[in-house]
């Protein structure tokens, strides 16, 4: 464990959320953008589905083969190169005229995007106390708030008038200027690596070892469940809301925009009730209250814009909050000398359970004669029954910490 002044720790951890800013508005501002992508590119809803899934896909193939790696190097060196290489992959997202040419710079921004997720997480682990870890995640949460009220709006407007690819330029220019920040602000973190290291048949079995824990296992299968029921509903929130009640693409930043100022000032308080109240309880009350606004979404009346301005943050807040107390949740299961590839095997999890939801969804949309998307609904029920088996679920989860202290 580091030792840093409240200052240092503060600057990290903001640094951190503005690399995981980038990494969530390049995936956030694919689901607004939908329309125009779905148009310009002449596919189908379940073919935009499948470049938002390989995303996520490549993202947890990434993260996972990380496993093997990431405990090897110096976190500060590693986080550097992988987030050049992110940048590098939104000039190829850019510059894509085709479908064909959009999937493959999705899935090199995927490769990149799994890599520094397990990073991030793992320097979290190393750096803070278990006992604020929860502080920690919600303060790294904010980041999807700011992706929301800044970088998505500034995506969409900026698409409205410039094309579908100029956000990712924009991406580009940001990911530069943050990484100038990381080069003066990361600090050498090399207290995890060993004298020795381990040779790659080690890693390998090191990294089965994970899959043969059973606690470990129960851990990846809940968070593998809750990513899905997660990204049934909200990758086609933008395409129901014009194909089915006529909003105009443009409107949607303002959309996205309140609900991600509604989470901007929710995300840490609800990480701190989750360090004061525990991890479980806070994760149960907002997965039940989630079911509301989720069910009232994808079954909505034809009711005017401004009434879904006004809806969409009880949305954004209740959904998102229990992602909070379960990632910090999830960080104190491993043992030190298994948290950065565990973490690393998690957000592949992650990223292929949010990679299936995508493509379930799409697949179970359907375009009527009217051009009016079908099936949402029932999406939304099966959104609401996988998230019920992860709040029955969870009770299972304990992390070593806990076990020690019992």
């Amino acid at each position: 464990m580091y030792f840093y002044s409240p200052s240092k720790e503060r600057n990290l951890l903001w640094l951190l959320a503005l690399i995981q800013f980038t990494l969530i508005m390049d995936f956030m501002v694919m689901m607004p953008l939908g329309p125009q992508i779905i148009q310009s590119l002449q596919v189908s809803p379940a073919a935009f589905a499948t470049a938002v899934s390989v995303y996520s896909w490549c993202s947890g193939l990434s993260g996972l083969l990380g496993a093997t790696y990431i405990d090897r190097f110096d976190r500060r060196k590693l986080l550097l190169l992988i987030f050049a290489f992110f940048a590098i992959s939104n000039l190829a997202c850019a510059w894509a005229v085709t479908y064909p040419m959009l999937l493959l710079a999705r899935a090199f921004a995927g490769v990149t995007g799994g890599v520094l997720s397990s990073i991030i997480m793992a320097i979290v682990a190393d750096v803070i106390p278990v006992e604020r870890r929860g502080w920690a995640t919600g303060t790294l949460m904010t980041a999807f708030s700011l992706a929301a009220v800044a970088g998505v709006p500034a995506g969409v407007l900026i698409g409205a008038h410039l094309g579908w690819s100029a956000p990712f330029l924009l991406l580009v220019l940001l990911s530069v200027l943050i990484w100038g920040g990381a080069f003066s602000i990361v600090p050498p973190l090399t207290a995890h690596l060993h004298k020795v290291n381990p040779s790659l048949q080690q890693v390998l079995r090191n990294l089965a070892a994970l899959f043969s824990d059973r606690m470990h296992l129960e851990a990846f299968l809940l968070t593998f469940v809750m990513m899905v029921a997660h990204m049934l509903v909200i990758p086609f929130i933008s395409p129901v809301l014009v194909s089915n009640y006529g909003v105009s693409p443009a409107n949607l930043g303002w959309m996205y925009m309140a609900g991600g100022a509604a989470t901007f000032f929710t995300a840490r308080p609800v990480g701190r009730l989750a360090d004061q109240l525990g991890k479980h309880r806070i994760f149960r009350v907002f997965a039940l209250l989630s079911f509301i606004p989720i069910l009232f979404i994808t079954h909505m009346p034809d009711i005017p814009f401004v009434a879904i301005l006004f809806l969409f943050p009880c949305f954004m807040v209740l959904v998102s909050s229990r992602i909070i107390p379960l990632q910090a949740l999830i960080t104190t299961l491993p043992r030190p000398a298994q948290r950065g590839a565990f973490l690393s095997a998690n957000s592949a999890i992650q990223a292929f359970g949010t990679g299936c939801g995508a493509w379930v969804g799409g697949m179970l949309l359907s375009q009527g004669q009217d051009g009016h998307l079908q099936g949402y609904g029932n999406i939304g029920w099966l959104a609401v029954g996988l998230a019920s088996i992860c709040v029955l679920w969870i009770g299972k989860i304990r992390g070593h910490e806990d076990l020690e202290r019992a």
